[in-house]
């Protein structure tokens, strides 16, 4: 038992040490608003809202069509040039917003 609780914990930690910066990716996320609006709320029903999205579900969405394992014709080119940071801050910010 301590076993399991001692790998939650770190799990835990892990996830809180790798916690992105909301303000920067909030200036990242300029680009994204072009399809999922200003505020996280797509206008258009084809892309999907990110306002208040898990941070790891937006986390590993983005690496997902980063390493082609996830493929849109939109989406690829957008999550390629991002950097591991910058895709933690962009799902900081995502889940931010109520």
């Amino acid at each position: 038992m301590k076993k399991i609780a001692l790998i939650a914990f770190a799990s835990l930690m892990s996830l809180t040490a790798h916690a992105g910066d909301i303000e920067a990716g909030k200036a990242k996320s300029m680009l994204c608003a072009a399809c999922h609006g200003a505020d996280g709320i797509s206008l258009a029903p084809i892309y999907p809202n990110l306002k208040g999205q898990k941070a790891q579900y937006i986390e590993k969405q983005l690496k997902a069509f980063k390493e082609g394992t996830r493929q849109d014709p939109v989406m690829a080119p957008m999550a390629m040039p991002l950097t591991d940071e910058d895709i933690a801050n962009l799902a900081a910010y995502y889940e931010s917003l109520k």
